[in-house]
């Protein structure tokens, strides 16, 4: 029996010196976020002059401020999520997939159609196939036309 070679760099899940090294070698992100914004706004709250301190009117702006960049981040955060699961789903596009339905005496019955488009209603994806919009959830199998499924 000859002695096998293994490789160094296939290491679960791929911790090679390469990968470690460029990862810590990532440039820091410096731009302001939420924390940083509460921070400054806990700071100017400890250091604020006791004979005339913050207004009322003041500390409610500023927190309406914060309250708008919060939700600014978390809307950044969807939409690079949308982004990328619209990007992974439109390859189904043009292909032919197969769903289960319910017919009128109540069984399950296997449906099948080519996918139109991809559509987004109440927070969901559903792909559209003819005139029937199908939840991907629903989805049981994908192929390419006249190919087998994947």
């Amino acid at each position: 029996m000859s002695a096998d070679s293994i490789s160094t760099r296939n290491v679960w899940p791929y911790y090679s010196s390469e990968n470690v090294q460029a990862a810590t070698n990532k440039k820091a992100d410096t731009s302001l976020g939420k924390d940083d914004f509460l921070r400054i706004l806990v700071t100017q709250l400890q250091n604020q002059d006791p004979m005339q301190p913050l207004q009322d009117k003041d500390f409610i702006a500023q927190m309406a401020q914060f309250s708008s960049v919060e939700q600014l981040v978390n809307m950044s955060d969807q939409l690079a999520g949308l982004r990328q699961s619209l990007g992974i789903v439109s390859s189904m596009i043009g292909k032919n997939v197969q769903w289960y339905d319910y017919a009128d005496s109540g069984e399950m019955v296997a449906q099948s159609g080519t996918v139109d488009s991809i559509i987004i209603k109440d927070k969901v994806q559903y792909a559209r196939i003819g005139d029937q919009d199908v939840k991907l959830d629903d989805i049981v199998s994908i192929s390419d036309k006249g190919g087998e499924a994947q």
